[in-house]
This record gives C-alpha cells, sequence and structure tokens, in this order.
C-alpha cells in the first residue's frame, strides 16, 4: 500500500480536513481525536450523540466545527414541554393571501445541536427521526427537504435522570456515533483557563475554512474509498459476532454494519489514504456499535450499559484475527 504522507501530497481534501480540524482545535483543546471522529460522522453523513457531564465542551465542539465549516448552526435547548412543531415549524394560515404558509423551526440549518435532548418528551424526539434518516421533514401534508449537508449533535447527560426520557432504540440507532469528550488534561485545562479571561469571544477566533459545496463534496469523495475483500469480511464477522454473543441480547442491525463502513472510509479519507486498513474499522467499533447492541439483563440504552456494551465490543474485537 503506498505512504500516507505521499498520498497526503496528491490529495487536495486531506490539506483541507487538515486546516479544518486546526481551526477548532484554536478553541477546542486536547480533543484531537473526538474532534476527528466528529468530522469523519459529518463526511460520513451521519449524526452524533454526545453522552457526558456538563461543561466539557460539547456546545463549543458543536459551534465550532460549523464556523470552520461555514455551515449555518442553530441550538436547541430540548425541555419537557418542547412541542414537535417548536422544532420542525408550523404551517400558519395568511388572510391576506388565503394560503397557508410555511414558517419552518430550527431544524432548517445545516448543524443543529440538540441540547439534553433526552429531556424532552418521545413524541418531539421523534420529529427527529425523519429528519435524521431522510434530511426531510413533514409539516402537515407537505414535505420539506433541510438544508444539505445536514447534521445533528444530540447531547445527554448519562449521571441525571430525573425529568428525562430515555431514548427509544429506533432513535438511537439513528446515530452513527456516541461520543464521550472527557475532561481535559492538565495543559489543556490550563490553556482553557488563560483563554477565558481574553475579551474576544471564541467565535471570533475561528475562521470558515470549507464551504457547503466542498463538505459536499467532500462526502462524495468518501464513497470512493476503496475496501478490500478481507477488510469488508472483517467487518461482517464482527458484526455477525455480536449476534450470537450470548452476553448481548440485541445484536447489531444491518444499519448499524452500514454505519460502520461508512464511518471507516470516512476516516481513511481524514487520514489521507484512499483505501481501508483494519484500524479504521478497529477504532469505530465501539463508536458506532455500542449504542445499538443491549446486554443481557438491561432493558435500556442507559450508560451502564453502554459501558457493559463497549466491553463486549472490545472482547469481541481481541478473539478476532486482523486481516493483512
Amino acid at each position: 500500500m503506498a505512504d500516507t504522507a505521499a498520498l497526503q501530497e496528491t490529495r487536495p481534501s486531506v490539506d483541507l480536513l487538515n486546516r479544518l480540524i486546526a481551526e477548532v482545535e484554536v478553541v477546542f483543546h486536547g480533543k484531537n481525536e473526538v474532534i476527528r471522529f466528529a468530522v469523519a460522522a459529518l463526511l460520513a453523513r451521519g449524526h452524533i450523540l454526545f453522552e457526558d457531564v456538563p461543561g466539557v465542551g460539547k456546545t463549543t465542539l458543536a459551534h465550532a466545527l460549523a464556523t470552520a465549516l461555514g455551515l449555518s448552526f442553530k441550538r436547541i435547548q430540548f425541555t419537557s414541554d418542547l412541542l414537535p412543531s417548536d422544532v420542525l415549524g408550523v404551517s400558519i394560515y395568511n388572510p391576506r393571501t388565503s394560503e397557508f404558509e410555511t414558517r419552518p423551526g430550527p431544524i432548517f440549518t445545516n448543524l443543529v445541536l440538540a441540547d439534553e435532548i433526552n429531556r424532552a418528551p418521545p413524541r418531539t424526539q421523534s420529529g427527529l427521526l425523519q429528519a435524521m434518516q431522510e434530511g426531510q421533514v413533514s409539516i402537515d401534508d407537505k414535505t420539506h427537504d433541510l438544508p444539505m449537508p445536514f447534521m445533528v449533535m444530540a447531547t445527554q447527560n448519562p449521571l441525571e435522570h430525573h425529568g428525562t426520557y430515555p431514548l427509544p432504540e429506533s432513535q438511537v440507532d439513528r446515530f452513527l456515533m456516541r461520543l464521550a469528550i472527557g475532561y481535559p488534561d492538565a495543559e489543556a485545562e490550563r490553556r482553557i483557563l488563560l483563554e477565558s479571561t481574553q475579551e474576544a469571544t471564541w467565535d471570533e477566533r475561528i475562521q470558515a475554512v470549507l464551504t457547503p459545496p466542498q463538505v459536499l463534496a467532500l462526502q462524495q469523495e468518501v464513497q470512493e474509498i476503496e475496501a478490500e475483500r478481507s477488510l469488508v469480511d472483517y467487518l461482517m464477522e464482527i458484526v455477525h459476532r455480536t449476534r450470537t454473543e450470548p452476553r448481548l441480547r440485541m445484536g447489531v442491525s444491518p444499519r448499524g454494519a452500514i454505519a460502520l463502513f461508512r464511518a471507516a472510509r470516512a476516516l481513511a479519507l481524514l487520514d489521507g489514504r484512499s483505501f481501508l486498513v483494519p484500524s479504521d474499522i478497529h477504532r469505530l467499533v465501539v463508536p458506532c456499535l455500542a449504542h445499538r447492541v443491549l446486554p443481557v439483563g438491561t432493558t435500556a440504552a442507559t450508560h451502564e450499559a453502554h459501558e457493559e456494551s463497549a466491553a463486549i465490543l472490545e472482547d469481541i474485537l481481541e478473539s478476532l484475527a486482523v486481516p493483512v
């Protein structure tokens, strides 16, 4: 296989993506892999569920990524009284024209931050399903296309359950990845503290390095990443093991297998390659699959169930021979 550095010289997209990551790191410190996974999810046309404690930078990452990508951004604070129309929009009768006019909701943007998504009732959460799966929403009897590219970044607190609604498996399965950011290391937190005293806001220090058409072109480029048969078989064996693993009561669906394959190809592009390698799949098994399986003895995709699922997936990976 060709050398990665040589491939980077011949693939202009790699330079763009490296500039994008560097731009986000201007304000989001010490979490390079989280940024790379978030960019890979966008390139794979997927969505992300961030499950982490408050204050670790989930909103900062989403807003910084949208700014650096040149995409429109909106944040929706999910609450117990949020209605589907508050997210999707409404049709209102205009007496002057004697017609109904659609007033689009905040979902009509490129990157949506659904903050504390599990605080909204199931009816409102389900309003996102069509948007996440099809890039469309239905308001009354009309279907409306959403701006492209389109991505949902949702957050939920893993430790607080009072006044929340567990996300149904059908909705969790729509998320390409489930990620945790974690606390920054000492050096990164020192930079965060020092920058918090600056007068300039963080979004004033970030410049757009891409445009929406360029993002769409990069998403199309992901489809051109080559995958050898042995690597496809390796991915399929991982998925098959989740369906026969006695410690799991629900394995990975075909949609989950497709999600892992798409994300791995996006990560390969991000790393400057035109082909898959085993590490592309290995690194993404837990982020892409752990929220799609349920261990025996659990009834919902809770934080504890997710940690147990991740451990089982790690065991499956260790038991499989890596193709060479």
